[in-house]
């Protein structure tokens, strides 16, 4: 019988963005920034011949990889970010980490200040 592994790797971002769509006046249109906790979640079986789901080394790499594109951003400068809410920050974060990695099932991230957190991908 197979069973499957959950493994977890956080990461950090430091974000700017404005929000276009929003009314005239509102704080949020002008330009501003955010501070994000993110975790990634990987799901799936432990490889009998090596005894991990994905090596740590590369993982590590590959989220480095993409954070990069991303910290330290203007957001809505990213395609697919025009609306740069939280909520499309994890579809847009989700879709590039399962691109570049096997097992990734879901993208959490959170805004401490807020106490807000957002979760995007399976099993939701």
């Amino acid at each position: 019988m197979s069973h499957n592994v959950l493994l977890e790797c956080a990461f950090a971002l430091e974000v700017g963005h404005y929000m276009p769509n929003f009314p005239e006046g509102h704080p949020n249109r002008r330009i501003h920034g955010h501070s994000y906790q993110g975790l990634l979640r990987l799901k799936g079986p432990i490889d009998p011949s090596s005894g991990v789901l994905i090596e740590l080394s590369d993982l590590q790499g590959q989220v480095s990889k993409i954070v990069e594109d991303f910290d330290h951003r203007m957001l809505n400068e990213i395609p697919g970010l025009e609306f740069p809410t939280t909520e499309n920050l994890a579809r847009v974060l989700y879709h590039r980490f399962r691109e570049a990695i096997p097992f990734v099932y879901q993208v959490e991230l959170l805004r401490p200040t807020l106490g807000m957190r957002v979760c995007f991908g399976e099993n939701l």
